[in-house]
């Protein structure tokens, strides 16, 4: 990998309205799939807006795992960053469409400080 690191989006749609609206299934969620990524668990901060809606985020070895839901959409916009190689992002992912029971989806990958890495291989030359 060319750069420092990988920060996935995925916008999960059609979810289940009382899961994302439920600040300890979100939580224990989120936990669950950056264990199942294979990702090293250092902290993690959750809270419920009123009237509606989670946001959250796991703080991991490899970056974070955060996420930000509109229940009354059945809408959960969820980030994973990682600066390794070893994190399976499509198992996290895989788990928290199968738990918010997401219909549809889409991701979008970004590559961070890639230009950065470039500019030091020229500087190396």
């Amino acid at each position: 990998m060319n750069a420092f690191g990988v920060q996935i989006l995925a916008d999960l749609y059609d979810c289940d309205p009382a899961v994302l609206d439920d600040e300890g299934a979100i939580r224990a969620c989120m936990i669950e799939a950056a264990l199942r990524g294979g990702a090293s668990i250092v902290s993690q901060c959750f809270h419920r807006f009123s009237p509606h809606g989670v946001s959250g985020v796991v703080i991991i070895a490899e970056s974070h795992l955060a996420i930000h839901t509109w229940p009354e959409h059945g809408y959960a916009a969820i980030d994973l960053f990682t600066c390794g190689e070893t994190l399976q992002s499509e198992a996290c992912f895989s788990y928290l469409q199968d738990a918010f029971r997401s219909r549809h989806h889409t991701t979008k990958v970004i590559l961070r400080g890639d230009r950065l890495r470039a500019d030091a291989k020229e500087t190396a030359r």
